[in-house]
């Protein structure tokens, strides 16, 4: 494994970079959230997991809410 350093800015609040580089990465995620919840939802539509597919769709839209909750977050952040 490889170790990695973290440098803090003034308080022990991470640098402009390192924000930067964070809200990037978790742009990044939420799009891939993103995606996979559109490829589940394709499975779940698909007639695919029929065992599981009312669980499946509950766990489709509690991902839904938390992305939307996530990306509001993300735009509020993004606009100071």
């Amino acid at each position: 494994m490889t170790s990695s350093s973290v440098s803090a800015g003034s308080a022990g609040e991470p640098s402009t970079a390192e924000v930067s580089s964070a809200e990037v990465s978790t742009a990044e995620l939420v799009e891939q959230l993103r995606a996979d919840r559109l490829w589940l939802l394709q499975q779940i539509d698909g007639g695919r997991w029929p065992e599981l597919r009312l669980d499946l769709a509950a766990l489709e839209r509690e991902l839904g809410q938390v992305l939307e909750q996530a990306q509001e977050k993300l735009n509020l952040g993004g606009n100071r």
